[in-house]
């Protein structure tokens, strides 16, 4: 989905959303928008957030690592203590709350020993239930050793989480010190399957129409102030 970033939802580019959120949460400082899209950047601009310059082309190619934009901003864009926090919200994941941010924030601040905060939702398709096929022969066998709990019931297995890519906070000095945007040490946050929604495919844009269509008070309030 080319230019996905901009594309238009209920009568805005859908990274207008997640400015909207960002200004509504009260909790950051300066929204600055990392892209390689010159037509990217000048709509963020329009919504309110700064884009110091574009990202390099290396940076911005399908097999380039989160923790390089986050990095080239760090160290070109914005100077700070190893506690500065920086909060990641992608723009595909516009149902993401002000509120969540805030919440999240809290949450982090409140947990010394966490170098990053995660959203993440329950699993609906479990690894037990999971399978590697073989290409040639076809033979199945199951992705965990796990003594036949593929035939059992869900809720006799153990929770497990899956990372929503919305909402990400991580302490600068961590993030740096292990190249990486979750550090070391990660504290979980539960994000509802609705806040979790992200664009990455055709599907999921329809999805989302349908979404806000149903119920438009999902997203922010665009030009409203925290």
């Amino acid at each position: 989905m080319p230019l996905k970033n901009i594309r238009e939802l209920a009568g805005h580019p859908v990274i207008a959303y997640t400015i909207a959120s960002a200004q509504q949460s009260g909790v950051v400082d300066r929204i600055v928008v990392s892209t390689d899209s010159a037509e990217i950047a000048e709509v963020a601009r329009q919504y309110g957030a700064e884009v110091p310059s574009l990202r390099p082309e290396g940076l911005a190619t399908s097999s380039a690592h989160d923790i390089g934009f986050l990095r080239h901003a760090m160290e070109s864009w914005i100077p700070g203590d190893k506690e500065q926090l920086w909060t990641i919200l992608r723009p595909t994941s516009p149902l993401r709350s002000a509120e969540s941010i805030r919440e999240a924030h809290g949450q982090l601040v409140k947990s010394a020993w966490a170098d990053s905060l995660r959203a993440m939702r329950a699993v609906t398709e479990h690894p037990s239930k999971m399978w590697r096929v073989d290409p040639d022969s076809r033979e199945a066998t199951t992705f965990l050793d796990q003594g036949g709990a593929f035939n059992g019931p869900i809720a006799q297995q153990e929770q497990l989480h899956f990372q929503a890519s919305s909402l990400e906070i991580v302490r600068r000095g961590p993030a740096l010190e292990h190249n990486s945007i979750a550090g070391a040490r990660v504290l979980a946050f539960s994000l509802s399957e609705l806040e979790s929604h992200d664009v990455n495919t055709a599907h999921d844009w329809i999805v989302l129409e349908h979404l806000v269509r149903e119920s438009p008070s999902l997203l922010p309030i665009i030009g409203k102030n925290a």
